[in-house]
């Protein structure tokens, strides 16, 4: 499914394969087998190509036309595991101005390897555990019922140096990439 979309929105853009690979930094032969549903692509590859298409990441994974009213039943949510040891779970439709997602990570992980920032503003709520939120260069450490509101222009990742889980919520305004 998400090939068939980088497709649809690569050629809506009048884009090439070579093209896209060349802005989202990833071979040719891989933007090639990702769009005829040969290969998965990690969760950092998608959101490179996320940034090359200029859309939010989870819009590649939409399957069906907005309505006005989205109820989005926790068994139906969309999962998404990154490599550093979050496993998100979209709660908003995944269209629109605002994007939600349930993030579980794990004792000792990141969301990602290195700080990064995108086009948005977020808010993270700690729903259990504990969790240290880097920012610019800032660790801003969170515990249960903690929130940290940020703008994401600003360099940022999700970190867990403790010996447990890590639950949260962000909602980020416009979504992520």
């Amino acid at each position: 499914m998400i090939g068939t979309r980088i497709r649809a929105l690569r050629t809506a853009r009048g884009i090439t394969v070579t093209e896209l690979a060349r802005r989202a930094e990833v071979s040719t032969a891989l933007i090639s087998q990702v769009e005829r549903e040969l290969a998965d692509p990690s969760l950092v590859t998608v959101r490179k190509i996320a940034r090359a298409l200029d859309v939010p990441l989870f819009s590649l994974f939409e399957e069906s036309e907005p309505e006005d009213v989205a109820v989005v039943r926790r068994e139906s949510r969309m999962q998404v595991q990154s490599p550093g040891g979050v496993a998100y779970s979209r709660i908003s439709p995944g269209r629109g101005r605002l994007e939600m997602m349930q993030g579980v990570l794990s004792p000792g992980g990141a969301s990602s390897a290195e700080p990064w920032s995108h086009p948005s503003e977020e808010c993270a709520l700690v729903t259990a555990g504990r969790l240290v939120v880097e920012v610019a260069g800032t660790e801003h450490a969170l515990s249960e019922g903690d929130s940290c509101y940020f703008d994401s222009r600003l360099p940022h990742r999700y970190v867990n140096p403790y010996d447990e889980p890590a639950e949260f919520v962000i909602s980020v305004t416009p979504p992520g990439y």
